[in-house]
């Protein structure tokens, strides 16, 4: 009894994480872990897919129709009609109209991401060829965070998108992130909070997100920065507020800002 409820429990565990990564021939998105990734989803399968089904399939009938109705055996004598106002009032209303309803929950779902809440944690991503870099501006904490090679990858860890140093914030606080890069232009994305900003040199980009469930979740750089840009992963370690604050404990001795800097400074004078 006990192997098969640890049996149990190892799957439901594998199924959790992998609903936080991307799976192959994965055609729909990743589970929502965010409201702004909710509204997206919904905004996607609720209204997008729907119109356009509809569309594509009032388009399919309209041809099949005229080349059954107009094919030159039933239409011996081509008809000399040059226009019809009325259909081309509808056919310009309608995609007005189309465009409309469209329109009105886009700009409520990208106002909302874009109007950043007080925040509870806030962190700096550097992007770099090729691995990104984190600061907690408000924690003295600062570290370097590169992908795992294959060849050293854990029981669990996936290839591609593991890192040696794993951002870590805390369930149901505001995260914002400032996002800049050192050198050519990159973009951190995480699909399952629906974030992705531009990386640019010498500008911050602004971002947020709250995370309402624990695990850890996977982006990538999305934006084609050099010969290394499919090996810029990122990776997002969501904890309960306890775990976090364990964290930070360690993190602002592990990662200190200033050492940090100081071993920097040290390497270069010994050059």
């Amino acid at each position: 009894m006990k192997k098969i409820l640890i049996t149990l429990f190892t799957i439901v565990s594998t199924v959790e994480a992998l609903a936080n990564e991307p799976k192959n021939w994965q055609l729909g998105f990743q589970e929502a872990a965010s409201q702004s990734m909710r509204d997206i989803v919904n905004f996607h399968d609720k209204l997008l897919l729907p119109i356009i089904v509809a569309i594509s399939v009032f388009v399919l009938f309209l041809m099949a129709y005229a080349c059954i109705r107009f094919r030159a055996s039933r239409n011996p004598n081509p008809s000399t009609r040059t226009h019809n106002v009325a259909i081309e009032v509808l056919w310009t209303l309608i995609p007005c109209l189309i465009l409309i309803v469209i329109a009105v929950p886009s700009f409520k779902t990208l106002y909302s991401q874009d109007r950043i809440p007080k925040a509870d944690v806030t962190i700096k991503a550097v992007g770099y060829q090729w691995y990104w870099g984190y600061e907690y501006p408000d924690e003295n904490i600062i570290f370097d965070s590169y992908m795992v090679e294959t060849k050293d990858l854990k029981a669990g860890q996936p290839r591609l998108l593991a890192v040696d140093n794993v951002v870590v914030v805390p369930v149901n606080k505001v995260v914002k992130v400032l996002i800049t890069a050192n050198d050519v232009l990159h973009a951190w994305a995480l699909p399952s909070f629906g974030v992705k900003r531009d990386a640019v040199p010498g500008r911050i980009n602004e971002t947020w997100f709250k995370a309402e469930r624990v695990g850890t979740f996977y982006g990538q750089c999305s934006e084609l920065c050099g010969i290394k840009h499919a090996f810029m992963p990122i990776e997002v370690r969501v904890v309960s507020e306890e775990d976090y604050q364990e964290w930070l404990t360690d993190a602002k001795v592990k990662f200190a800002k200033e050492v940090i800097e100081e071993d920097k400074y040290k390497k270069l004078a010994s050059k």
